[in-house]
C-alpha cells in the first residue's frame, strides 16, 4: 500500500465524528402503574391466588420508588398492596433497563421522559408470572 493510500486512509478516519452518548436520564422518584399480567399456578405475591393449571389474566397496580442512581446504575422498591421488594437495575447504552427483583427479571423500556414499561418474567416450581406495566413518573 502506498504512503499516499495510508495517508488517506487515516484522514478518513480521523474526519469521522465521534457519536455522543445520550444523556442518562435522572430516574429517581415514584412511578405508579397497572399491570397486565398472564399467571400459571398460585403465582407470585403479588398476583397470589389458589394454584390453578389453566392460565389466567391477573391486573395489579405497582408502585416503583427509585432512591438511589449512580449513573446508569439504579436501585429502589417494586411493590403492590400485597407485596413489596427490593429491585436492583441498570440502564445499558442502547437505553434498555434490566432489572432483577427477589425471584425474578425485568426488561424494560423508557417510552418518554416520564413514562417507561417494566415487563417481568417469573418461573419457579409450580409458578409462572408473565407481566407488563406502563409506568408514569410521578410529579
Amino acid at each position: 500500500m502506498s504512503k499516499l493510500a495510508r495517508v488517506c486512509i487515516v484522514a478518513a478516519f480521523a474526519a469521522v465524528p465521534a457519536v455522543a452518548e445520550p444523556a442518562i436520564p435522572d430516574l429517581r422518584g415514584t412511578w405508579t402503574g397497572q399491570s397486565e399480567s398472564v399467571v400459571r399456578g398460585a403465582g407470585n405475591p403479588h398476583h397470589r391466588a389458589k394454584a390453578a393449571d389453566e392460565p389466567r389474566f391477573s391486573s395489579v397496580p405497582f408502585t416503583m420508588v427509585i432512591d438511589k442512581q449512580d449513573g446508569r446504575r439504579f436501585s429502589g422498591t417494586w411493590s403492590s398492596p400485597r407485596s413489596k421488594e427490593t429491585i436492583i437495575a441498570v440502564l445499558s447504552r442502547s437505553g434498555a433497563i434490566y432489572a432483577v427483583d427477589d425471584d425474578g427479571y425485568t426488561f424494560a423500556t423508557i417510552l418518554a421522559p416520564n413514562r417507561m414499561e417494566f415487563c417481568y418474567l417469573q418461573q419457579g416450581p409450580g409458578l409462572r408470572v408473565a407481566s407488563c406495566t406502563e409506568l408514569t413518573k410521578q410529579p
